[in-house]
Protein backbone atom coordinates (compact mmCIF):
# COMPACT_ATOMS: atom_id res chain seq x y z
CA UNK A 1 0.00 0.00 0.00
CA UNK A 2 1.14 3.55 -1.06
CA UNK A 3 1.90 6.16 1.96
CA UNK A 4 -0.37 9.16 1.16
CA UNK A 5 1.66 11.60 2.83
CA UNK A 6 5.33 10.45 1.99
CA UNK A 7 4.13 10.31 -1.37
CA UNK A 8 3.06 13.84 -2.05
CA UNK A 9 6.07 15.46 0.05
CA UNK A 10 8.12 13.73 -2.43
CA UNK A 11 6.59 14.83 -5.36
CA UNK A 12 4.51 18.25 -4.67
CA UNK A 13 5.45 21.43 -3.00
CA UNK A 14 5.01 21.74 0.84
CA UNK A 15 2.10 23.81 1.18
CA UNK A 16 0.38 22.04 -1.94
CA UNK A 17 1.06 18.84 0.02
CA UNK A 18 -0.56 19.48 2.94
CA UNK A 19 -3.65 20.82 1.10
CA UNK A 20 -4.16 17.71 -0.47
CA UNK A 21 -3.47 15.72 2.77
CA UNK A 22 -6.47 17.74 4.00
CA UNK A 23 -8.42 17.21 1.33
CA UNK A 24 -7.73 13.08 0.96
CA UNK A 25 -8.12 12.97 4.88
CA UNK A 26 -11.63 14.29 4.45
CA UNK A 27 -12.81 12.40 1.65
CA UNK A 28 -12.25 8.59 3.51
CA UNK A 29 -13.97 10.13 6.40
CA UNK A 30 -16.83 10.90 3.58
CA UNK A 31 -16.29 7.21 2.73
CA UNK A 32 -16.14 5.86 5.78
CA UNK A 33 -19.14 7.97 7.28
CA UNK A 34 -21.05 6.64 4.60
CA UNK A 35 -20.76 3.19 5.32
CA UNK A 36 -21.70 3.31 8.42
CA UNK A 37 -25.67 2.37 9.71
CA UNK A 38 -28.08 4.82 9.68
CA UNK A 39 -29.72 6.28 12.87
CA UNK A 40 -33.16 4.98 13.63
CA UNK A 41 -35.16 7.75 12.88
CA UNK A 42 -38.47 6.15 13.23
CA UNK A 43 -37.98 5.30 16.84
CA UNK A 44 -40.42 8.03 17.66
CA UNK A 45 -43.15 7.04 15.12
CA UNK A 46 -42.58 3.59 15.93
CA UNK A 47 -43.45 4.48 19.65
CA UNK A 48 -46.70 6.27 18.72
CA UNK A 49 -47.81 3.69 16.59
CA UNK A 50 -47.42 1.16 18.95
CA UNK A 51 -49.66 3.54 21.44
CA UNK A 52 -52.29 3.82 19.02
CA UNK A 53 -52.69 0.48 18.58
CA UNK A 54 -52.62 -0.45 22.26
CA UNK A 55 -55.24 2.35 22.31
CA UNK A 56 -57.81 0.61 19.78
CA UNK A 57 -57.52 -2.57 22.02
CA UNK A 58 -58.65 -1.13 24.73
CA UNK A 59 -61.52 0.61 22.75
CA UNK A 60 -62.67 -2.46 20.94
CA UNK A 61 -62.75 -4.51 24.31
CA UNK A 62 -64.81 -1.79 26.21
CA UNK A 63 -66.70 -1.75 23.56
CA UNK A 64 -67.43 -5.50 23.11
CA UNK A 65 -68.21 -5.56 27.25
CA UNK A 66 -70.60 -2.55 26.50
CA UNK A 67 -72.06 -4.67 23.70
CA UNK A 68 -72.35 -7.74 26.15
CA UNK A 69 -73.84 -5.79 28.84
CA UNK A 70 -76.75 -4.56 26.58
CA UNK A 71 -77.39 -7.97 24.92
CA UNK A 72 -77.85 -9.14 28.94
CA UNK A 73 -80.13 -6.43 29.40
CA UNK A 74 -82.24 -7.34 26.79
CA UNK A 75 -82.58 -10.93 27.38
CA UNK A 76 -86.17 -12.28 26.78
CA UNK A 77 -88.84 -11.70 28.60
CA UNK A 78 -90.60 -15.18 29.81
CA UNK A 79 -93.91 -15.84 30.11
CA UNK A 80 -94.49 -19.50 31.10
CA UNK A 81 -98.11 -21.53 29.75
CA UNK A 82 -98.92 -23.63 32.59
CA UNK A 83 -101.78 -25.88 32.82
CA UNK A 84 -103.32 -29.23 31.64
CA UNK A 85 -104.01 -30.25 27.70
CA UNK A 86 -105.72 -26.92 26.92
CA UNK A 87 -102.75 -25.48 27.10
CA UNK A 88 -100.24 -28.02 25.57
CA UNK A 89 -102.73 -27.89 22.69
CA UNK A 90 -103.83 -31.80 22.23
CA UNK A 91 -104.93 -32.80 18.77
CA UNK A 92 -103.47 -29.32 16.87
CA UNK A 93 -100.04 -28.77 15.74
CA UNK A 94 -97.42 -27.47 17.81
CA UNK A 95 -97.45 -23.70 15.65
CA UNK A 96 -101.38 -23.53 16.70
CA UNK A 97 -101.34 -24.07 20.56
CA UNK A 98 -102.04 -20.96 22.08
CA UNK A 99 -98.22 -20.95 23.65
CA UNK A 100 -96.74 -20.81 19.72
CA UNK A 101 -99.92 -18.24 18.89
CA UNK A 102 -99.13 -15.86 21.89
CA UNK A 103 -95.65 -15.67 20.87
CA UNK A 104 -95.86 -15.31 17.46
CA UNK A 105 -98.92 -12.77 17.80
CA UNK A 106 -96.40 -10.95 20.51
CA UNK A 107 -93.88 -10.54 18.08
CA UNK A 108 -96.10 -8.85 15.25
CA UNK A 109 -96.88 -6.09 18.41
CA UNK A 110 -93.34 -5.33 18.89
CA UNK A 111 -92.43 -7.64 21.72
CA UNK A 112 -88.90 -9.15 20.27
CA UNK A 113 -87.66 -10.32 23.14
CA UNK A 114 -90.72 -12.34 24.28
CA UNK A 115 -90.45 -15.97 25.00
CA UNK A 116 -93.58 -17.82 25.94
CA UNK A 117 -92.54 -21.49 27.30
CA UNK A 118 -95.43 -24.07 26.73
CA UNK A 119 -95.68 -26.17 29.65
CA UNK A 120 -98.95 -27.89 29.42
CA UNK A 121 -99.45 -31.38 30.21
CA UNK A 122 -102.33 -33.75 29.03
CA UNK A 123 -104.40 -34.87 31.65
CA UNK A 124 -102.92 -32.70 34.60
CA UNK A 125 -104.49 -31.84 37.71
CA UNK A 126 -104.12 -29.29 39.86
CA UNK A 127 -102.63 -31.79 42.66
CA UNK A 128 -99.89 -32.93 39.98
CA UNK A 129 -99.49 -29.34 38.78
CA UNK A 130 -98.23 -28.59 42.31
CA UNK A 131 -96.21 -31.38 42.24
CA UNK A 132 -94.38 -30.10 39.43
CA UNK A 133 -93.97 -26.16 40.17
CA UNK A 134 -90.13 -26.72 41.28
CA UNK A 135 -89.49 -27.99 38.10
CA UNK A 136 -91.01 -25.40 36.09
CA UNK A 137 -89.71 -22.60 38.00
CA UNK A 138 -86.52 -23.27 36.30
CA UNK A 139 -87.52 -21.22 33.42
CA UNK A 140 -87.46 -18.45 35.63
CA UNK A 141 -90.97 -17.03 34.72
CA UNK A 142 -91.65 -12.83 34.04
CA UNK A 143 -95.37 -13.68 33.91
CA UNK A 144 -97.23 -16.99 34.54
CA UNK A 145 -100.41 -17.74 32.93
CA UNK A 146 -102.27 -20.44 34.82
CA UNK A 147 -104.92 -22.30 33.93
CA UNK A 148 -105.87 -25.36 35.46
CA UNK A 149 -108.69 -27.02 37.57
CA UNK A 150 -110.70 -29.03 34.35
CA UNK A 151 -109.61 -32.19 34.73
CA UNK A 152 -110.04 -31.79 38.94
CA UNK A 153 -113.92 -31.06 37.62
CA UNK A 154 -114.17 -34.01 35.09
CA UNK A 155 -112.57 -36.40 38.04
CA UNK A 156 -115.20 -34.18 40.21
CA UNK A 157 -112.57 -33.92 43.27
CA UNK A 158 -113.75 -31.61 46.02
CA UNK A 159 -113.56 -27.75 45.17
CA UNK A 160 -112.01 -27.03 48.43
CA UNK A 161 -109.40 -29.23 47.48
CA UNK A 162 -108.96 -27.72 43.79
CA UNK A 163 -108.95 -23.98 45.46
CA UNK A 164 -106.16 -24.98 48.11
CA UNK A 165 -103.30 -26.45 45.31
CA UNK A 166 -104.30 -23.12 43.08
CA UNK A 167 -103.36 -21.17 45.81
CA UNK A 168 -100.55 -23.16 46.27
CA UNK A 169 -99.37 -22.93 43.00
CA UNK A 170 -99.97 -18.73 42.73
CA UNK A 171 -97.76 -18.65 45.89
CA UNK A 172 -95.33 -20.18 44.91
CA UNK A 173 -94.53 -18.39 41.57
CA UNK A 174 -95.42 -14.87 43.38
CA UNK A 175 -92.63 -16.59 45.27
CA UNK A 176 -90.18 -16.72 42.68
CA UNK A 177 -90.58 -13.77 41.18
CA UNK A 178 -93.42 -14.35 38.56
CA UNK A 179 -96.96 -12.28 37.82
CA UNK A 180 -99.41 -14.42 37.80
CA UNK A 181 -102.47 -14.34 35.39
CA UNK A 182 -105.07 -16.64 36.75
CA UNK A 183 -107.19 -18.27 33.93
CA UNK A 184 -110.97 -18.84 34.71
CA UNK A 185 -112.56 -22.07 34.16
CA UNK A 186 -116.03 -23.04 34.14
CA UNK A 187 -117.78 -26.59 33.31
CA UNK A 188 -120.62 -28.69 31.99
CA UNK A 189 -123.76 -29.24 34.30
CA UNK A 190 -123.26 -32.98 34.47
CA UNK A 191 -122.41 -32.77 37.77
CA UNK A 192 -124.90 -30.40 39.34
CA UNK A 193 -125.77 -26.85 39.61
CA UNK A 194 -123.75 -26.72 43.19
CA UNK A 195 -120.53 -28.08 42.38
CA UNK A 196 -120.37 -26.14 39.11
CA UNK A 197 -121.07 -22.79 40.51
CA UNK A 198 -118.79 -23.49 43.41
CA UNK A 199 -116.48 -24.39 41.00
CA UNK A 200 -116.56 -21.55 39.19
CA UNK A 201 -116.16 -19.09 42.54
CA UNK A 202 -112.71 -21.07 42.82
CA UNK A 203 -111.31 -18.26 40.16
CA UNK A 204 -112.54 -14.73 41.34
CA UNK A 205 -112.27 -15.47 44.57
CA UNK A 206 -108.38 -16.66 44.39
CA UNK A 207 -107.73 -13.96 42.14
CA UNK A 208 -109.03 -10.57 44.56
CA UNK A 209 -107.59 -13.07 47.55
CA UNK A 210 -103.95 -13.02 45.91
CA UNK A 211 -103.88 -9.36 44.32
CA UNK A 212 -103.06 -11.78 40.74
CA UNK A 213 -105.00 -10.84 37.31
CA UNK A 214 -107.89 -12.74 35.91
CA UNK A 215 -109.10 -14.03 32.96
CA UNK A 216 -112.38 -14.35 33.71
CA UNK A 217 -112.91 -17.70 31.52
CA UNK A 218 -110.66 -19.01 30.03
CA UNK A 219 -112.75 -20.79 26.73
CA UNK A 220 -114.89 -17.60 26.64
CA UNK A 221 -116.17 -17.23 22.84
CA UNK A 222 -115.06 -20.50 22.26
CA UNK A 223 -116.06 -23.45 24.42
CA UNK A 224 -119.48 -24.93 23.33
CA UNK A 225 -118.77 -23.93 20.06
CA UNK A 226 -118.62 -27.12 17.47
CA UNK A 227 -117.19 -25.03 14.75
CA UNK A 228 -114.24 -23.98 17.36
CA UNK A 229 -113.51 -27.29 18.84
CA UNK A 230 -112.31 -30.73 17.80
CA UNK A 231 -114.74 -33.80 17.67
CA UNK A 232 -114.32 -34.46 21.41
CA UNK A 233 -115.79 -31.04 21.84
CA UNK A 234 -113.29 -29.84 24.85
CA UNK A 235 -110.42 -29.01 22.69
CA UNK A 236 -109.91 -26.11 21.05
CA UNK A 237 -108.34 -25.92 16.99
CA UNK A 238 -106.18 -23.82 15.97
CA UNK A 239 -108.95 -21.19 15.04
CA UNK A 240 -110.50 -21.53 18.30
CA UNK A 241 -107.30 -21.00 19.85
CA UNK A 242 -107.14 -17.94 17.85
CA UNK A 243 -109.61 -16.29 19.32
CA UNK A 244 -108.38 -16.98 22.62
CA UNK A 245 -105.08 -15.27 21.88
CA UNK A 246 -106.61 -12.37 20.41
CA UNK A 247 -109.57 -11.91 22.66
CA UNK A 248 -109.42 -13.47 25.98
CA UNK A 249 -105.33 -13.13 26.75
CA UNK A 250 -103.92 -10.65 25.08
CA UNK A 251 -106.15 -7.68 26.29
CA UNK A 252 -105.60 -9.08 29.82
CA UNK A 253 -101.74 -9.72 28.90
CA UNK A 254 -100.61 -6.30 27.38
CA UNK A 255 -101.15 -4.42 30.72
CA UNK A 256 -98.81 -6.43 32.44
CA UNK A 257 -96.16 -6.38 29.93
CA UNK A 258 -96.47 -2.63 29.87
CA UNK A 259 -96.37 -2.35 33.88
CA UNK A 260 -93.03 -4.90 33.34
CA UNK A 261 -91.66 -3.06 30.68
CA UNK A 262 -92.46 0.60 33.06
CA UNK A 263 -90.26 -1.12 36.01
CA UNK A 264 -87.76 -1.94 34.21
CA UNK A 265 -86.66 1.11 32.82
CA UNK A 266 -87.42 2.80 36.25
CA UNK A 267 -85.51 0.21 37.68
CA UNK A 268 -82.68 0.70 35.11
CA UNK A 269 -82.78 5.08 36.10
CA UNK A 270 -83.18 4.58 39.67
CA UNK A 271 -86.82 6.70 38.97
CA UNK A 272 -89.21 5.28 41.87
CA UNK A 273 -92.42 3.58 40.42
CA UNK A 274 -95.92 4.34 42.24
CA UNK A 275 -97.21 1.51 44.20
CA UNK A 276 -101.04 0.60 43.73
CA UNK A 277 -102.51 1.60 47.18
Amino acid sequence: MINTSSYLAKYFPTSLSKSLIMVAALSVAVVVSGCQKEPETNTANDSAQATSTQTNEVQTTQSEQTTTSVEQQQAPLTILALGDSLTEGLGVDNDDNYPAQLEARLKELGYKDVKVVNSGLSGETSTGLVNRLNWVLQTKPDITILTVGANDAIRGIDVATVEANIRTAVKRLQDGGSEVILGGMQIYDNLGSDYVESFAAIYPRVAKDMNVTLIPFFLDGVGGDPKLNQADAIHPTKEGYTIIVDDNILPILQPELEKLEANSKASSTGTPTETAQ
